[in-house]
């Protein structure tokens, strides 16, 4: 029987290493997570994290709508 040489018990996270945050939603523009949800993850129960991570698909990362452009821009004048 071979025994494995090295194993790691890590929490499970959302995170996909493209860490940017959206600065008018403040969620993860990767993982979808707010800065507060990231800054706690480790000290959460899992059962707070399964949470978090059953509801990230349905967030809304950033506006989907445009920011103004040209037409925002000649209103401000």
């Amino acid at each position: 029987m071979t025994e494995p040489v090295w194993t790691r018990n890590e929490i499970e996270s959302p995170c996909v290493r493209i860490c940017v945050v959206h600065p008018e939603t403040r969620l993860c523009t990767g993982c979808a997570r707010s800065i507060d949800e990231i800054g706690r993850w480790s000290r959460m129960t899992p059962e707070e994290r399964a949470a978090i991570m059953a509801e990230l698909p349905n967030r809304e990362v950033a506006p989907k709508g445009r920011r103004g452009g040209r037409a925002a821009r000649l209103n401000r004048q």
